[in-house]
Order: C-alpha cells, then structure tokens, then sequence
C-alpha cells in the first residue's frame, strides 16, 4: 500500500479499559457520577476538574486518552477555547452535551471534539462513547448528525476546483498516483490537495481520516453518487 494513500488507521488499543480519562464539569454531582461510571467499567480516572484550567493543572503537561468536557462550564469560558485548550494537551474531546445547545455544539465539533454525547444519555452510552474515542475513533451519533445538518453552511468544506477534483477521483477508487497522473500534477501536489481536502473536513466538524471517510464525506456533499443514485457524479 502507498505510504499516505488511504490514510492511517487510528492504534487499537489491547482493551478499551486501558484508557486514561478525564472529566471537566462545573457540577460536583456530575464529575462524581461521571468518575463512579468511568471507574466500574475499568478506566482510569486521572483528573476531575471543574474548570479546563483546573483540569490543565491536575494533569501538569501529560495528556489523557478522553477528556470527558462539559459543553457550558460556568466560568465565562468559551467552547473554543476550552475544546482547544484540552486538544493542545494530546488529549481527544468528548463533549458531554445538553443536546437542545445546536450552536454550541457545532461550534465544539468545529474547534476538534471528536464527538458529543448528551447528559440526557443513559451512562452505558457515555460509557461506549468514551470506549469509542479512546480507540481513536469519530463519535457519529445524533446529536452529532443533527448539529451538522441544523446548517449546512457550517458543514459544507469549502473546497476549490482541484481539491473537488482530487477527491472525487481518489474517493472514487484511484489510488493518489494514478490521481495524480490523470489530473496531470506531481504526486506530492496531489497528497498536498488531500491533505488540504482533510483538514477542511476537520474544521466544519467532519473528520474524514480515511479513503472511507472521504468517501462517506464525497457522497455526502455530492461530489460522487449515493448507492441508491442513479447516474454520474455531480460535478
């Protein structure tokens, strides 16, 4: 397989209950269940914090597998900052949400949260979302599927013409030499496009780590046909 071609799948763990985890909420009653839950299913709870510059303090520059944050901490904070404080750290972003806050939420996806999760949850679903980040995976839920398509403006990568036209070859099947060939460009230009195309998909909250992922995102935004179409690609 070409080095960088379908994109690196993320390390699996031996067991989901080797995670190191991390809970930030302004409400004693929420961390302490939060951290009971956590503990009862095998992970380590390394820090609790009740503010993202308490949580920074308590793990003094190491990083945990899943930072657990509260969407809407009380202390004046944004959610930008707060998902990208936590992001600086190594540390993934599992926002733990009151689902009806659709901006915040957006804005969260935006700023690198690998998911959310409502507080309205059962806990053995907190549980397997946390399970799920700490592989290194997405978290594609609901809330997460609803928050995008509240406004397609925000979801929509901005993409310009060689970036649409990388992609749709290569999340078509070609491998990025071949790609690279038919467009008639260097193959390292053609890894920067992609490279570019992701980072895009990062920023509106889609990330699209690999050749599936840009697929799924490709079909999604019509620039290659669903299953289900008919006809060519729009282009």
């Amino acid at each position: 397989m070409e080095e960088g071609d379908v994109g690196a799948a993320p390390p699996t763990r031996a067991s989901d209950a080797a995670a190191t985890v991390a809970i930030v909420d302004d409400h004693e009653a929420v961390r302490l269940g939060l951290r009971a839950a956590c503990r009862d299913a095998g992970y380590d709870v390394v820090v609790d914090a009740a503010s993202v510059p308490e949580l920074l303090e308590g793990l003094a520059g190491r990083a945990c597998d899943v930072v657990v944050l509260d969407l809407s901490l009380g202390d004046g904070s944004s959610v930008t900052e707060n998902v990208r404080a936590v992001l600086a750290t190594g540390s993934a972003v599992l926002v733990h949400s009151i689902a009806d806050r659709v901006a915040a939420v957006r804005e969260s996806l935006a700023a690198g949260a690998a998911g959310v999760i409502p507080k309205a949850s059962p806990m053995s679903a907190v549980i397997s979302a946390i399970a799920t980040v700490a592989r290194g995976e997405v978290l594609n839920n609901v809330e997460w599927a609803s928050a995008i398509e509240a406004d397609r403006d925000f979801a929509k990568a901005q993409l310009g013409r060689r970036e649409h036209d990388v992609l749709h070859l290569y999340a078509s099947g070609l491998p990025l030499k071949l790609v690279a060939a038919q467009l008639g460009i260097a193959h390292s230009t053609a890894r920067e496009y992609l490279d570019r195309v992701r980072a895009k998909y990062i920023e509106v909250g889609r990330p699209a780590p690999t050749k599936v992922d840009l697929l799924r995102r490709a079909v999604e935004d019509g620039i290659l046909p669903g299953l289900d179409d008919g006809g060519d690609a729009r282009r």
